[in-house]
């Protein structure tokens, strides 16, 4: 096969030859390459096959936004990722790559039919076509679209990669690392901040890289690059990641990076990560990120071979490698001029240089004629030729008028187009900074600045090299000193630059049917100039529309080679400037990123972190089985050898009732609310009144929806006037803290509370029984517990054991109760020694499933399992928790819609069975008739059931519709065959009066 290596080109390492596969074919390449450069250095074009029409296609671009080239790699045994851009994977010995989206083969692609059908796909195409018969819907359309779409195969092995993350903060952080980049890397970490460089290449540099002609400070660019690369490394406090992707830019500088470790090397070390996730909060961002270079849009511009001009400089000059022998360049702006110069210098055959503009400068004329190269100003292409690359480009010759002249054929192995250069803004879109559009240069610029940052260089539309230094180092400089260190930027000599300029297009003028022609906008996509304006005549004005419409813009390159040629057709469609048609919605990921990067360390075992309490390991040693509860592990019961759940749950609650039993609570959420306004927060939150609830005091809260259900519940106790401790259930821990949240922030920001997590701050232990406070007096210090001074429902701070405590005097089972928080350090210290000391008193460690037993004879919810989100407070027999005074609460006007007063809404009430030895099961449903027809109504379930030891039978709660006014009736509970009965009673099967509480 022909090399199209150029000797002594580029910066590849011509000593470290490697081998690599592409569709089973072994190939050279060296380190340095891409596995684009590597197969174009073979005289490789021809990469994949387009998504809609299956059209040849070939490297367009050498960056990350390269649409088309897209291949699958096999790094190793279960090593297989879809959709690789070949332009940023470097090519390694023993890589194996293959082509996506054709078979039976890459060259004969059944899928081509496609092409010749165009007319059947034209924009929208799939609202239109399979709407009608819908009955086709399942067994057709859906298995065929679901054929069809996506590019690539998945992965169908586990991933073996692992991933890593990691927190990072720094004075200043600088995303790209062109000249630009650096510029303001140097100032600013010559200031003494601490600096970030971040770019998504392998090595800094930007468009030095494939710059050969300026020089900088007396240097060549190439030698000043090295000197500042040096420096650079030679600070302590600036940090510089190659291979990393800034992919996403968030609120108060918040900035997600994702750092290739690995995928370069052909084997990498043993458990050395192959990307990291890098979460990084900056005080200043600068963002130089440069240009992409825009595609024209022709009919045929899509063919392999015809690639941008920029990206065949950059395979020449940085990796050594011409991309044709005889290319032809086609551009509306100076900078594909140098593209042809470099060629030819290196021994290409420039054919023609054609230009769209009538006019160009003398000098790039000249420079031309004396290199051999024919220029063609004022023509335009109309057309390109041949099957699988392109052969010859067909130009014509524009008159003044627009209408153009007879046609001339010229032939080529590639063809270079350039339409000029668009900002690349897509991270400073994403903090919803405003963008101005640039009429002069048909660009979007950034504008108004939502965050900390500053754009600077080709990003910010300063194109020329000396202006992008002169911009980076003031950048840089001021982003320092806003950061709060000394900075003065320094000053850059440049020679050898060339000022370029150009215009902007929307398709190039054609003598051809405007409808038959397939002229590309979105490669990856397969749109078309045609389906755009055919968006437009078909009712679609907004650009956000028309991108959903025809899908431009919404492959995985976001459209960064389309979306500014989409804009200006759709523009001329509708006849209205750029900016009232508005501009498409750039989001993260700036470009496509791995789920393992995302996922880090949180895989396998680690994916779902079951959460352990202080107290976790004791009840481990002393063979407690567990349960997951939420993300909890919570011991479920603790038996004793020879002991099934049955008897250990019983001999637990005969403890607790009789004499004393401890519970590992620490798994409750617990939030502290501070502040001035905390109280007034709290009366708007929850349904009770908390104004005028004195310290040293709790209250049960009932947390509702806006729809009047039941959200959550809790005691909560008030340790100061400006200060609740606040405890929800285990499971409702995040989610009632962010609803808080939520209504401070955006309903009333004006209350001054603050809002903490405190849920592992605190292990919590319940000591329940009789003998409960025989146990805790002598330990505790600073707390008085008599009767009067400390009554039920009472919250105070001592010492216990010799720690700070936060004492609640309170009860989940109707029998005395305390519960124990001290700071988590100190927790399994205190249950030890809690476990010790009732010894005296036959103490027992309870589980979760006895709990349960000893609230459901109490008839205490448990919000999630009695109630499903549908119930309000009157349903589950907590009317008494509404502050009736309170002008308002959340949820409060929903009680009163019709629908939630009405008598026949299912209410909780209890269950006994008929025989008081079946325990119903959970869930089963419930009906009055058992005789009715089939289907039989259902009129409630059962949502709680045990067994009670101390009432010598079974106990059910249960919603049933117009439940209380049932009390008395007989339902009954269809089982697989048989049909029970029970009884509908009141929620309170022991101890009604409540008298143990203070027993």
């Amino acid at each position: 096969m022909t090399s199209y290596r150029i000797s002594g080109k580029g910066r590849i390492d011509r000593s470290k030859p490697v081998r690599f596969t592409f569709n089973g074919d072994s190939y050279n390449g060296y380190q340095g390459d891409t596995l684009a450069s590597a197969l174009l250095a073979n005289g490789v074009h021809l990469v994949g096959r387009s998504f809609k029409y299956h059209r040849p296609r070939g490297i367009l671009s050498a960056g990350s936004e390269e649409p088309n080239a897209l291949v699958g790699t096999r790094r190793g045994p279960g090593r297989f990722e879809p959709n690789t851009r070949a332009t940023v994977l470097e090519v390694y010995d023993g890589l194996a790559t293959t082509s996506q989206n054709h078979w039976p083969s890459l060259k004969r692609d059944i899928g081509a039919i496609n092409d010749a059908l165009y007319m059947l796909f034209s924009a929208g195409f799939y609202y239109k076509t399979f709407m009608w018969p819908k009955s086709f819907w399942n067994k057709v359309y859906e298995p065929f679209i679901r054929g069809a779409a996506g590019l690539g195969k998945s992965p169908t092995e586990p991933d073996p990669d692992s991933y890593a993350s990691r927190f990072a903060h720094c004075d200043v952080l600088v995303v790209g690392a062109g000249p630009t980049g650096l510029a303001a890397a140097l100032e600013a970490g010559r200031s003494g901040a601490r600096v970030m460089l971040v770019d998504e290449q392998a090595e800094p540099g930007g468009s030095l890289l494939s710059e050969t002609d300026a020089r900088i400070d007396g240097r060549s660019g190439w030698d000043w690059l090295k000197a500042a690369t040096d420096e650079l490394a030679a600070l302590a406090n600036v940090t510089v990641l190659p291979r990393t992707t800034a992919i996403g830019y968030y609120h108060q500088n918040f900035v997600g990076l994702c750092q290739r470790l690995t995928d370069h090397l052909p084997n990498p070390p043993q458990g050395a990560p192959r990307e990291r996730m890098w979460k990084v909060r900056a005080e200043q961002v600068v963002l130089a990120q440069g240009a992409i270079e825009k595609p024209l849009v022709f009919d045929g511009n899509d063919r392999p071979g015809v690639m941008l001009a920029g990206a065949a400089r950059s395979y020449l000059n940085r990796y050594g490698v011409k991309v044709g022998n005889r290319p032809v360049v086609v551009t509306s702006h100076d900078s594909a001029w140098l593209a042809a110069f470099d060629l030819t210098e290196a021994g290409a055959k420039v054919a023609a240089i054609v230009d769209i503009r009538p006019e160009v400068a003398g000098h790039l004329k000249q420079r031309a004629a004396a290199l051999g190269i024919e220029v063609l100003t004022g023509w335009t292409v109309t057309g390109t030729s041949g099957r699988l690359r392109v052969a010859s480009v067909r130009v014509n010759p524009i008159s003044r008028g627009g209408v153009v002249g007879p046609a001339r054929t010229i032939a080529c192995d590639a063809l270079l187009m350039s339409g000029g250069w668009t900002p690349s803004v897509h991270l400073f879109s994403h903090t919803k900074g405003k963008l101005d559009w640039h009429e002069d240069g048909q660009m979007f610029l950034p504008g108004e600045h939502a965050e900390a940052s500053r754009c600077a260089g080709a990003g910010n539309g300063s194109f020329g090299l000396a202006a992008a230094l002169a911009e980076g180092a003031e950048a840089g400089a001021a982003a320092a000193a806003d950061a709060g260190f000394k900075a003065k930027a320094g000053s850059y000599a440049v020679e050898g630059e060339m000022a370029l300029t150009g215009v902007s297009n929307r398709e190039l003028p054609t003598d051809r049917n405007a409808s038959k022609a397939k002229a590309f906008v979105d490669f990856q996509n397969d749109v078309t100039a045609k389906d755009i304006r055919l968006a437009v005549r078909e009712g679609f004005k907004s650009i956000e529309h028309i991108k959903r419409y025809t899908t431009t813009g919404m492959a995985t390159d976001q459209g960064k080679t389309s979306n500014i040629n989409g804009l200006a057709i759709a523009s001329d469609a509708v006849k209205r400037p750029a900016p009232a048609v508005g501009l498409t919605t750039f989001r993260p990921p700036y470009t496509p990123t791995t789920f393992g990067a995302f996922a880090g360390y949180n895989r396998g075992e680690l994916f779902e972190v079951t959460r352990k309490t202080p107290i976790d390991g004791w009840a481990e040693e002393n063979r407690a089985v567990f349960e997951p509860v939420s993300l909890w592990r919570r011991a479920w019961y603790f038996p004793k050898p020879g002991e099934d759940m049955h008897a250990a749950v019983a001999r637990e609650c005969k403890a607790v009732r009789e004499s004393l039993g401890m519970f590992d609570a620490s798994t409750l959420g617990k939030i502290e609310i501070v502040g001035p306004d905390a109280a007034e927060f709290l009366n708007r939150m929850y349904t009770n009144p908390w104004s005028k609830l004195a310290p040293g005091r709790c209250r049960y809260g009932l947390l509702l929806g806006e729809d009047g259900f039941i959200r959550d519940d809790g005691v909560i106790g008030r340790m100061t006037s400006d200060r609740f401790h606040v405890t929800t259930t285990t499971g409702g821990a995040a989610r009632v803290l962010a609803m808080m949240e939520d209504y401070l922030q955006t309903e009333w920001p004006d209350l001054k509370v603050w809002l903490t997590s405190t849920t592992e701050q605190w292990a919590v232990i319940a000591l329940q029984g009789p003998n409960a406070r025989k146990l805790l007096e002598p330990l505790v210090e600073s707390i008085d517990l008599s009767e009067e001074a400390f009554p039920h429902m009472s919250v105070a701070e001592g010492r216990i054991c010799g720690v700070p405590t936060r004492l609640f005097r309170m009860s989940f089972t109707g029998e005395r109760g305390y519960e124990v928080n001290v700071p988590a350090r100190y927790g399994r210290a205190v249950w030890e020694k809690l476990h010790e000391a009732g010894q005296e008193y036959g103490i027992v460690p309870y589980g979760t499933e006895t709990m349960h037993v000893l609230r459901a004879e109490k008839g205490y919810i448990i919000v999630g399992q009695d109630t499903d989100g549908t119930l309000t407070p009157d349903d589950a027999g907590l009317g008494w928790a509404i502050g009736k005074a309170k002008p308002d609460f959340v949820g409060k006007r929903s009680l009163t819609r019709p629908d939630m007063v009405k008598d026949a809404r299912k209410q909780l009430v209890g269950l006994l069975t008929a025989d008081p030895n079946t325990i119903l099961e959970e869930g089963a449903q419930i009906v009055l008739d058992p005789n009715q027809n089939l289907p039989m109504k259902m009129v409630g379930h059962v949502t709680s059931s045990y067994w009670s030891a101390a009432l010598g039978r079974s106990v059910a709660l249960a919603v049933i519709e117009g439940g209380r006014a049932r009390e008395g009736e007989t339902v009954h509970i269809p089982m697989p065959g048989r049909t029970l009965e029970a009884s509908v009673t009141g929620t309170v099967f022991y101890d009604p009066e409540n008298k143990r509480l203070s027993a």
